[in-house]
Formats: structure tokens, sequence, C-alpha cells
């Protein structure tokens, strides 16, 4: 019967204790370890709709190639490239490195995402400091939206055939 509490003081004098208790077993997490393989590159794999990209990254000059061939002649686009540059931008080291990509499947929007998305989960891994700016920016998040699929007895997804009264 000594573990009854009999006042308001001794009831939060225990709570005091167990938030004490919980503060001390909660230890504060390891720091996460970077992880490059013996050339000093960082991998990492980007997916956006049916695109998939493999992202390798390194310390350079910024050089960005997609499947051999250079960033401005793979995506010519300028919102394109503006997509592949958003990582760098929001971790803060815009030439700081080299990206070498290969990236199949989907089409050129749905690739410049795959490998963003890379480019991202690689940075992270590279320097794990980097890894609270990508991910409140949202980049280390899969984007799981997909095409949704054709429906029988409907022209598309959701469209209907015209309806004819007669």
């Amino acid at each position: 019967m000594a573990d009854q509490i009999n006042s308001l003081e001794e009831l939060g004098q225990v709570a005091e204790g167990v938030v004490a208790e919980d503060a001390v077993m909660a230890a504060p997490e390891t720091p996460r370890e970077p992880v490059r393989d013996e050339l000093g590159r960082s991998y990492a794999t980007g997916k956006r709709k049916d695109a998939v990209a493999r992202v390798w990254i390194k310390p350079g000059s910024g050089k960005v190639s997609v499947n051999g061939r250079e960033m401005d002649a793979y995506f010519a686009r300028p919102v394109l490239q503006m997509i592949l540059r958003q990582p760098f931008q929001v971790a803060g080291v815009v030439d700081q490195f080299d990206v070498m990509a290969t990236v199949k499947g989907g089409g050129l929007s749905g690739q410049a995402g795959a490998v963003k998305h890379g480019i991202s989960k690689a940075l992270q891994l590279y320097d794990p400091s980097l890894r609270g700016a990508l991910k409140a920016a949202g980049f280390l998040t899969r984007d799981s939206r997909v095409v949704e699929r054709k429906k029988y007895g409907k022209a598309k997804a959701r469209k209907s055939f015209q309806f004819s009264k007669r």
C-alpha cells in the first residue's frame, strides 16, 4: 500500500519523476553517417510516375549528365532543367556536385521528377546535415500519384462515351 498517492502534491511529484525518467530513456539519436562508395560517390534511386532514375553524385563543378547526355540536351525545356536544379538550391550546394543519372520509363516530365527525387536522396546520403532542408521542401517524399487505369465500358479512366437518348 506504499504505492498509493494521497495528495495532489504527491501526484505532481510522481508525474515529474516519470517525465524525467522518460527523458533519460529517450536518448538522442546517433547522428547519421554519410553513405559513399569507394569512389566517393553517393547513389540513390528516384521514382516518379512510370520513370525510374539511378543517380550518382560526387563533388565537382555542377555538371549534370542524364543517359550520357548533358542536362541541357536531354531536358530541353527550361522548366525541366529548373526541376533538376531545385534540390541543390534548397540545400545551398549549387555547382558543388557532379551528377550522373540513368533514367528509364515514362515521359520527360516524369523522368525529370525521378531524377530530382534521386538527386535529393543522394544528397542527403552524401551529407546527412542537408536532410532537414530537403525533407522540409518535400523532395525526399516519393510522389505516388500515377495515371489511373482505363475501365471497361469507358472512353478513358472516368470519361464515358457520348450518351444517346434514342
